[in-house]
């Protein structure tokens, strides 16, 4: 496999990208990873855009985008740059085109860079499918690049930088047509533009390959570089991404699985993480994940490098494994939540695990959240498990307990491979790190039918020492299931939701990982309150990170765009207000975005889209069809609700008695 599109899979090596001047502060090359951010306020504002920048640029944006919608919109970018440097601020301004080539070519004598994106600069979309002939085809390409030229060469007469971005949802009708809604079509669509750059001599340029669909966003990256190269292209710097991640712990996890799998590939030039929150909110978690990398390399030990790369990094696969209980084969993957250093557990303790226990009842309910399996580690619980919780001990624990088949113990590899050991018959556990899988290992886990693998690291450069290792067992033909496992501090816990998204979202993006493990070391002085709380964050960031990889589905998801100039509502209220009433309908994507720009286009795999199309007026949508067009805001979420239930996807939210202990 050609692995051309990474510099490297066992150490951090930044890809070399070409320099581009955008204003006084450049991009790629050897400069540092760059922040940025977009305002939200009304263009036509130029006070509140000028005030909102400026808290964008304390918080850390080094640079800043803003919409231009129209002429108008455009013409105003001069107001709004005037005052800022009148007030000190020489941050670069970015200008986001969609639609119109006019307020494009005027921008970018005004901005240091402008932004368009090529399904729906020059392009259409109106979901048709329509059957080309090559000369067609080829005549509309043409078609396309004359009307991109004009701005290509202003741009190259002002000094101006451009991005070339390309977002899943706004794939235009023809290149859907001809490449369908892949990768390859998303790589392609920024190519027909780039190609043409190239062709004028001007090289002042960024890409990107943006997606709210994790799996898709990596894949596209990864092609468009591995493109690049092979196409003989520059090799521009790259905007990084993830489109309408959502708000709060949701957006924060969905968007460093695919920013966080990106850098560890060494790719990324600049920084965008979309909040459905103020833009200031932004760039410190934009920063968090970049400054993981600032001493990455003197930290790490070294990875043995990879000879064969037995994966397709440009398309999902899950690894093969064969079914060992309920782990591996077609089963999602599992959460196991460590409980192993309580001193003490009882009923109300395992909410930390996701099942809640009712003492009016006198019986369990297990959350969406709920964990399939608890490691109690030398103390066995001393009461009968809810159903569906399994647990797992040590070795030495489940001998002493009398080897009891609702038991599964947890072996060292020592005492896995000693002479004789006793087993379970139906599930062993075996704790494993990467210069474990020797020669020896290998063979008895080919024929052994009845091990799962828990696979642990203490590398800083964690994601690629165990995609290393997952490399060993798929080269050496070995099926065993593998579980995941980290220790994460509690310390800083967003910092946490980005370290673990990254390194455990990074390995299930490309298909590798049948369950995930998140433990913490417990300090002996903290209450046990404080223990469970910190358990219980782990667990919920487990099934989360599981969500944002798109590997188990486990609660609604939330395609909310980050609000911009654009915007026709209140996104955070009404995402909020949305949220609140349907939270509970577990597996169903909902797309809620501010204009017409971000939808339905955006929204492209949601189940049902809410699309402000005029001040107080909202569009519902089924998937991609427009079911209702201009429904009064005060109404919308309740014709929402209503369109779920004419569906029979609506069920009615249950009141849970509050359990014991919260």
């Amino acid at each position: 496999m050609n692995k051309t599109y990474c510099p490297s899979l066992t150490e951090y090596k930044r890809r070399l990208s070409r320099e581009v001047k955008i204003g006084d502060l450049p991009m790629g090359g050897l400069h540092p990873i760059r922040v940025q951010s977009m305002t939200t306020v009304d263009t036509m504002d130029t006070l509140g855009s000028v005030e909102q920048t400026l808290r964008m640029v304390a918080a850390g944006c080094e640079y800043v985008r803003i919409t231009a919608p129209s002429m108008k919109e455009a013409q105003n970018l001069l107001e709004i740059r005037k005052e800022l440097r009148k007030r000190g601020c020489a941050v670069p301004l970015i200008a986001d085109i969609h639609f119109t080539p006019n307020a494009a070519e005027l921008a970018a004598r005004i901005v240091e860079k402008v932004r368009v994106n090529p399904g729906n600069y020059a392009d259409k979309k109106k979901f048709d499918i329509i059957e080309y002939t090559d000369a067609s085809y080829a005549a509309e390409v043409d078609r396309i690049r004359e009307r991109f030229r004009p701005l290509v060469q202003i741009c190259k007469q002002y000094g101006t930088a451009m991005r070339i971005g390309t977002n899943h949802g706004s794939l235009s009708d023809r290149i859907l047509s001809r490449y369908g809604d892949t990768p390859l079509g998303m790589v392609e669509s920024a190519l027909e533009f780039l190609r043409l750059c190239e062709e004028e001599n001007y090289y002042n340029v960024v890409l990107s390959m943006k997606a709210s669909n994790t799996q898709v966003m990596v894949q596209a990256y990864r092609m468009l570089v591995q493109k690049l190269d092979e196409e003989g292209l520059q090799p521009y710097p790259l905007h990084l991404g993830v489109t309408e991640a959502g708000e709060a712990e949701d957006g924060r996890i969905k968007s460093a699985v695919g920013i966080g799998t990106l850098l560890e590939d060494g790719l990324g030039d600049t920084v965008r993480v979309s909040l459905t929150e103020a833009p200031e909110a932004e760039a410190p978690v934009a920063k968090a994940l970049i400054d993981r990398y600032t001493n990455r390399a003197a930290q790490a030990k070294p990875i043995r490098p990879v000879d064969v790369v037995p994966i397709d990094p440009f398309q999902y696969h899950r690894r093969h494994t064969h079914e060992v209980l309920n782990f591996g084969g077609q089963n999602v993957p599992r959460v196991i939540t460590d409980l192993s250093r309580l001193p003490r557990l009882e009923y109300a303790d395992l909410r930390a695990a996701g099942h809640l226990y009712s003492s009016f009842l006198d019986k369990f309910q297990m959350s969406d959240l709920g964990a399939d399996y608890i490691y109690t580690g030398e103390q066995p619980v001393p009461f009968m498990l809810p159903n569906g919780l399994k647990e797992i001990v040590t070795h030495r624990a489940w001998v002493d307990a009398g080897q009891r088949p609702d038991h599964f113990p947890l072996l060292t590899v020592c005492s896995y491979l000693a002479d004789f050991p006793k087993l379970h018959p139906q599930l062993n556990f075996v704790i494993v790190e990467l210069d474990a899988l020797d020669a020896s290992l290998l063979a008895e886990l080919r024929a052994d039918a009845t091990v799962v693998l828990v696979l642990s690291t203490t590398n800083a450069h964690a994601m690629p020492e165990m995609r290393r290792a997952f490399f060993e067992l798929l080269n050496a033909g070995v099926t065993c299931p593998v579980v995941v496992r980290r220790f994460y501090s509690l310390t800083d816990p967003q910092q946490t939701q980005l370290d673990a998204a990254t390194d455990v979202g990074g390995l299930l993006i490309d298909g590798l990982g049948d369950g995930i493990s998140l433990c913490t070391d417990l300090l002996p002085e903290q209450p046990q309150e404080t223990w469970l709380r910190d358990i219980d964050q782990l667990n919920q960031l487990s099934f989360g990170i599981l969500q944002a990889a798109r590997t188990r589905m486990s609660k609604t998801e939330y395609i909310s765009c980050p609000s911009c100039g654009r915007t026709l509502f209140d996104l955070q209220e009404t995402t909020a207000m949305i949220r609140k009433r349907t939270d509970h309908l577990k597996g169903i994507k909902i797309g809620i975005m501010g204009c017409i720009v971000n939808g339905p286009g955006e929204m492209a795999d949601a189940d049902y889209g809410y699309v402000g199309v005029g001040k107080g007026k909202i569009a519902l949508y089924r998937g991609q069809d427009v079911i209702k067009k201009s429904v009064p805001e005060e109404r919308a979420v309740d014709e929402l609700i209503e369109l779920m239930r004419e569906d029979g996807r609506w069920v009615e939210k249950e009141l849970v008695e509050e359990p014991v202990g919260v």
